[in-house]
């Protein structure tokens, strides 16, 4: 028990889990704010930003203060690494729907486990080639471009570039949140964060 113990607190884990508590609360906050449960189309900066806030949490808690310990443990980390990101995901992605229930098939739940999963495998990916300190950077831009650039774009590709705009049952808007998660989950287990100087 010692061990997933310490694993827990070199990765700030009990923090982790308090700060994706907060976002939870916020995007409920944000959501009734918006008196989205009017219409659901007042939900997409609740859709949009609140996985985005949570890949940010995610995303810090991926640093490593003991990189050299981790590439020259004898057995292999890359499970744990999985394990940690896997949880954190499904956590979030359980919680952060309580603020926009119902309205499953325009911007309600799954839109907001897609964008979640999404915005995560970013983060993981940024995690690897930039460090877990600026892991949130990449997707924060994404999102942010998308966001202000998807309201008058249309066709079929549309649902693929934009997907963390898309109403939650858009095919290609899955299919590409699920690819850039998956690939972002196999570079972090394989590779872990990027290493960074000393903190201070």
């Amino acid at each position: 028990m010692t061990g997933p113990l310490l694993y827990a607190r070199s990765r700030a884990l009990p923090l982790t889990l308090l700060a994706l508590a907060g976002t939870t609360v916020f995007a409920v906050w944000a959501a009734d704010r918006l008196d989205a449960y009017l219409d659901p189309y007042r939900r997409v900066p609740v859709v949009a930003l609140a996985p985005l806030l949570a890949a940010a949490v995610i995303g810090a808690s991926l640093y490593s203060a003991s990189d050299e310990l981790d590439r020259t443990a004898v057995r292999p980390w890359w499970p744990r690494r999985l394990a940690q990101l896997g949880a954190l995901t499904a956590l979030a992605a359980l919680v952060l729907p309580l603020a926009v229930l119902g309205h499953a098939e325009t911007f309600g739940p799954p839109a907001v486990v897609r964008n979640t999963l999404g915005c995560t495998g970013v983060t993981a990916a940024a995690a690897v080639l930039l460090g877990a300190r600026l892991s949130w950077l990449p997707a924060f831009g994404y999102v942010t471009a998308v966001y202000l650039a998807s309201s008058g774009a249309r066709g079929r590709a549309v649902t693929v570039w934009a997907w963390p705009m898309q109403p939650g049952a858009q095919p290609g808007a899955w299919a590409a949140a699920l690819t850039v998660f998956v690939v972002g989950a196999a570079l972090y287990a394989a590779r872990g964060a990027r290493a960074e100087g000393p903190r201070g």
